[in-house]
């Protein structure tokens, strides 16, 4: 008897050490919150949908940062073609994405021509 005594010991050591290496998958994220897009697919929406409520193709990318609240970008457009082209007036607008990449919002920033650089304060 007192061999399956420590058989039956051992085995509920050897399952108590299993447990606690094993995450608990009830616990394991339970918040409501949608996965975060790679960089790549969230700069992709950001322009894509951007241009199709402009109505024009995007310049260039400013910039894309993660936030709390999904990802920002920066997204220059041309708003007035003009010749010579440094003369041309662009624009550059922040878009809000949320963290699936979906367009939260945007709002136009700066406009400024071609040929214009920015002083060492970024204006």
């Amino acid at each position: 008897m007192k061999n399956t005594e420590n058989t039956e010991n051992t085995d509920e050591r050897e399952k108590d050490d299993r447990e606690e290496r094993e995450p608990d998958n009830d616990t394991e994220n339970t918040s409501e919150e949608p996965d975060r897009v790679p960089a790549a697919e969230a700069l992709r929406n950001a322009v894509q949908e951007l241009s199709q409520l402009l109505g024009r193709d995007p310049e260039a990318v400013s910039a894309l940062k993660p936030t709390d609240a999904g990802w920002t970008a920066k997204v220059e457009f041309v708003e007035i073609e003009r010749i010579p082209e440094t003369t041309s007036v662009l624009a550059s607008y922040e878009v809000a994405l949320s963290p699936d990449g979906q367009l939260l919002g945007y709002e136009r920033g700066k406009r400024y021509t071609r040929a214009q650089v920015d002083d060492q304060n970024g204006r």
